[in-house]
């Protein structure tokens, strides 16, 4: 690409579009396995994977068949009609849903998703309000946003609806205290991905799935993030718990926009039939991407080695001892570390070294690398960051 191409190409998107992004300063123009390439064909290290949902990687020859071939079939059908793709990427979701979880609704998005796991707690419960956790992020459409608990987020739009309590994280007696008879239902993400990858403990997630149950409370897990990223399809079940409302995107289709909200036999019983839908939701498109991933997980042991290959890197973290790293968290390919400085820094310094990361938070960088990495890309990322941190 020539520098007139680049400047034209910059121009349009900082003169065409809304200013709500902070734009970096190169132009990603191509993908390959683990790896991006910008417009001057400088290679970079994904450790991003565009906020986790380029999980098999670019440029996937199974994945990128797989929706060609789909694209000359069928790409679009409502879900007042069957369709045969749909079928298949439901009875994979359904092979690997929590117990309980028999029921589904597909939308495009992780935000999606979050509404309508929010409007199925107050249909099945009659009340109006939700628990939450601070740090929490769920989403930035007006339901999401009322239980994200970021107020850079949220002092712009408020007041907000539903009303939302958020509190202390992990704190039991604090759950305890505030799960009264008008909470709808407790939302919370088993580790909490934009406000700094803080995983909840396996107490407080089992506390939670007994108090919700003992007063009438549904309780909803956003695995937006964490869903087939920890070594499992799903974070929560480490703990040994079962929500009743589960929400799902990001790597559910290798980056394709897809939602899934998983819900219980009772709940699906207690929607109006109409009450909630999706033009898009569920088209034959999305779904065939969610399949060849799903399958994909499955039959190249992504589960097993995601979970290896993160602790790994966890542990080559820590090893550096780096005198900037105030503690590294995570589990699986999601890991955090928080700094004893503001991460901008580190951003920069990494991308200039060919690594592109993901900040969570002012002071803690976030890696959410595609589910294919392997021991050469460990290597590439610990030597970075061993220069990087030093």
């Amino acid at each position: 690409m020539s520098v007139h191409e680049l400047a034209w190409m910059q121009a349009s998107e900082l003169n065409n579009q809304a200013g709500l992004y902070a734009k970096r300063d190169i132009a990603l123009v191509r993908g390959e396995g683990a790896y991006l390439y910008d417009s001057t064909g400088k290679r970079y290290l994904d450790a991003m994977s565009n906020y986790g949902v380029a999980s098999l990687g670019h440029a996937d020859p199974e994945f990128t068949a797989a929706v060609a071939e789909q694209l000359g079939q069928l790409t679009t059908c409502h879900q007042s009609f069957f369709n045969d793709v749909r079928a298949e990427f439901l009875a994979e979701v359904m092979a690997i849903a929590p117990e309980g979880l028999t029921k589904s609704f597909l939308s495009n998005s992780g935000a999606e998703g979050i509404e309508a796991a929010l409007k199925f707690a107050r249909a099945t419960t009659g009340r109006p309000k939700f628990l939450a956790l601070k740090r929490a992020y769920h989403g930035r459409s007006l339901g999401a946003l009322a239980v994200t608990a970021d107020p850079k987020y949220r002092e712009p739009f408020e007041p907000l609806a539903p009303e939302v309590v958020h509190l202390p994280f992990d704190d039991i007696d604090a759950l305890d205290a505030a799960l009264g008879d008008e909470i709808a239902a407790v939302i919370l993400e088993p580790i909490q991905g934009e406000g700094g990858i803080h995983p909840l403990s396996a107490e407080y997630l089992r506390a939670v799935r007994a108090l919700t149950r003992d007063r009438g409370a549904l309780l909803i897990a956003d695995e937006i993030q964490t869903g087939f990223r920890t070594g499992a399809p799903w974070a929560i079940s480490a703990a040994g718990v079962a929500p009743d409302l589960l929400v799902t995107a990001k790597a559910l289709a290798n980056g394709f926009p897809i939602g899934l909200t998983l819900m219980t036999e009772e709940i699906s019983a207690a929607l109006p039939a109409g009450a909630h839908g999706s033009t898009f939701g569920g088209n034959p498109l999305a779904c065939r991407a969610g399949v060849v991933t799903l399958q994909a997980y499955r039959q190249r042991g992504i589960y097993a080695s995601s979970a290896a290959l993160g602790a790994e890197i966890i542990a080559g973290i820590t090893a550096l001892e780096s005198p900037k790293v105030r503690a590294v968290r995570g589990r699986g390919l999601m890991i955090g570390v928080e700094l004893k400085e503001r991460v901008t820094g580190t951003l920069k310094s990494l991308q200039e070294r060919g690594v592109l990361i993901l900040p969570a938070g002012p002071v803690t960088f976030r890696l959410l690398p595609p589910l294919i990495w392997g021991e050469t890309q460990k290597r590439e990322l610990l030597d970075a960051l061993g220069e990087v941190l030093a």
